[in-house]
């Protein structure tokens, strides 16, 4: 695999992670942000397996549970902790706190049980999509700060960091797409009794149903395959700022599909987030190819 096409897989993830908001603009108005996240998981977790399943590629022989059960539990966590946070502070703050914390956060736990130093390239490239961040959602609403919205975004980002770094060491051993197959396949189980508490009927509507269907397979399965396939080559605090491509693709999508206006503070966080992404892609580091990575080691 050529250097540069894991970095690329990564951002097609990111991506695809990007059109998520979009997508739930045209989901009925009665669809409850969480109930959409259930959905999501579990119809890209049972996509991954149906294509799994019939490729005959899922072998459970010496499957490692232990890192496959707390990947999927991060997964499982960190849908209701965004989107309750988004709910409770705003978008804004949800969504800066929650993914913007999660690169550092992925950094600081890969230093302390992975033993891998983050580059100066990573942080440099880092900081400046954080920054970026911060500027592109600091004029679309009043700020609520409130400590619980607060918790749970840090929450939400400590999952996904979490979910990366045992996901990397999950496709060490196994290959990308059952191992994704699996996790969400799990995590879309442990959130199926949420289900209970929702009103699903929208999901039975032609738009309800085109929105699950792209949310599920595309936004979901394929994405997070891709985001595997990506993560197997690259360190995984590099793979979690690279997914800050997500809001910079809502952001364009945003203003040319859904026909939003963005300040000029906006625009300076989307050059920014971008200019972020290009250093961490296209600037070389020791580490990508010279870091011994210790892909057996268990969880502390």
């Amino acid at each position: 695999m050529k250097p540069k096409v894991p970095f690329l897989f990564v951002l097609m993830a990111a991506v695809l992670w990007g059109t998520t908001g979009t997508s739930q603009t045209f989901a009925p108005a009665s669809a409850h942000p969480v109930a959409i996240g259930t959905i999501r998981l579990v119809i890209g977790g049972v996509t991954l397996l149906a294509i799994v399943l019939s490729l005959k590629k899922l072998s459970l022989t010496n499957w490692p549970y232990k890192r496959t059960l707390i990947a999927s539990l991060c997964m499982a966590c960190y849908q209701p902790l965004f989107f309750s946070s988004v709910s409770i502070t705003g978008v804004a703050v949800g969504t800066v706190v929650g993914i913007g914390s999660a690169p550092v956060l992925s950094g600081i736990l890969e230093w302390l049980f992975w033993k891998k130093n983050p580059s100066k390239v990573w942080w440099s490239a880092t900081l400046l999509s954080i920054f970026g961040c911060v500027l592109l959602f600091v004029n679309k609403e009043a700020v609520s700060i409130n400590p619980y919205g607060i918790i749970m975004a840090i929450g939400a980002g400590l999952s996904f960091a979490l979910f990366t770094l045992v996901s990397k060491d999950l496709t060490a051993e196994k290959e990308p797409l059952p191992a994704m197959a699996v996790i969400f396949t799990i995590s879309g189980l442990m959130l199926a009794p949420l289900l209970f508490f929702f009103d699903i009927t929208w999901i039975f509507e032609a738009n309800g149903a085109l929105v699950s269907l792209e949310l599920g397979i595309f936004a979901t399965g394929i994405a997070y395959w891709l985001y595997a396939k990506g993560l197997k080559k690259i360190p995984s605090s590099t793979a979690v700022t690279l997914s800050l491509g997500e809001p910079l693709t809502a952001t364009v999508l945003g203003v040319f599909v859904v026909g939003e206006v963005l300040s000029v503070p906006s625009w300076i966080g989307v050059f920014l987030i971008l200019l972020g992404l290009c250093v961490l892609s296209f600037v070389k580091e020791k580490t990508v190819q010279q870091v011994s990575y210790r892909e057996n080691q268990l969880l502390p």
